[in-house]
């Protein structure tokens, strides 16, 4: 076994606070977002083409689905916490894709991770790491600019939910 030394990288996380309820957030975070459905990953050697057309419905706004979810707030209540929390695990196959391709370490930052917690009955954090700190120590240009890029994808998939969730402004 060889052990490389290890490479100390700066990560910017993100928390942004949201004026509106819990609730309504989670509905509306979770109708924008696509879903994946990994019975798609069957036809990935043996009919690609297909399996890209199905990830391509599986969308949702910014190009991205979610993977999978944990309700953190109902694991709290082992303790006696009543709170409410949700972690997102969420991206997109193809775009990880990208990434990966050029270096394939990207892998272990992609599909994102994102915790959406109440704060009080009208105002949620989200939280994150951001992907473009996460994968940017892999100094490759092409990595970097898809990373970017989630940046910006995550930034505004968070403040369409919070504006759907305010409801129409008169």
């Amino acid at each position: 076994m060889k052990r490389l030394p290890p490479n100390y990288i700066s990560i910017a996380h993100e928390t942004i606070e949201l004026g509106v309820a819990y609730d309504p957030f989670i509905k509306n975070f979770e109708q924008i977002l696509g879903r994946f459905d990994p019975a798609v990953t069957t036809t990935f050697a043996s009919d690609p083409q297909q399996a890209d057309e199905a990830m391509k419905r599986m969308e949702g706004e910014q190009n991205l689905m979610i993977f999978s979810s944990q309700d953190h707030g109902t694991l709290l209540l082992l303790v006696g916490q009543k709170r409410k929390a949700m972690r997102y695990i969420l991206g997109n196959p193809r775009v990880a894709m990208q990434m990966t391709q050029h270096d394939i370490r990207a892998g272990l930052y992609v599909p994102l991770s994102v915790l959406i917690y109440e704060v009080d009955e009208n105002a949620v954090r989200a939280e994150f790491d951001r992907p473009s700190s996460l994968l940017g120590q892999f100094n490759d240009p092409k990595v970097t600019e898809v990373a970017t890029g989630l940046d910006v994808k995550l930034a505004k998939v968070i403040e369409k939910a919070a504006q759907l969730s305010r409801g129409p402004t008169p």
